[in-house]
């Protein structure tokens, strides 16, 4: 619900809470007249007004807060947009390249243009020496990049 509806109902719950109490006061009020008898004197006056005067407290607080509610900013919606990667346009040339290079450039257009190392490792079934020999190879073409991500590489084709 909007904020201005929820002021809205609080202050109606708040003038309702007034209107309940005032009415159980005079009637309160009348009963004591009725069988007091010591006339304006007797101790209920007291505490019946001391009960009034600390629920019209409450129904003041009652309504603040609804005159807060109703005043005060409402949150903001979060949309979160997904954007689409964008295609690769350019198509790698890959006639200069050995098999294990068109593999490897295969590979990466397969995973959207970026891998891990190790994936690219296993993948290929080449040891730590031999897929640093073949990226260095490929990133000295100007194909590829690779990113360090903490203990991890990712493999980029650039485009």
């Amino acid at each position: 619900m909007e904020n201005k509806k929820v002021g809205w109902l609080i202050i109606g719950i708040g003038i309702l809470a007034l209107a309940i109490s005032l009415i159980f006061n005079f009637t309160l009020r009348k009963i004591t007249d009725a069988t007091c008898t010591h006339g304006s004197s007797c101790t209920m006056y007291d505490t019946m007004n001391f009960q009034l005067w600390l629920s019209a407290a409450v129904v003041g607080l009652i309504l603040v807060i609804g005159l807060f509610i109703m005043f005060s900013k409402q949150k903001e919606k979060i949309i979160i947009k997904k954007v689409k990667q964008q295609q690769r346009k350019k198509k790698i040339n890959t006639s200069n390249l050995d098999k294990k290079e068109k593999e490897l450039i295969d590979i990466l257009e397969k995973e959207n243009g970026a891998i891990f190392q190790a994936t690219l490792m296993e993948t290929l079934g080449v040891g730590k020496v031999g897929i640093t020999r073949l990226l260095d190879k490929l990133e000295s073409k100007q194909l590829i990049e690779r990113k360090r991500r903490g203990m991890n590489n990712i493999v980029v084709l650039k485009s």
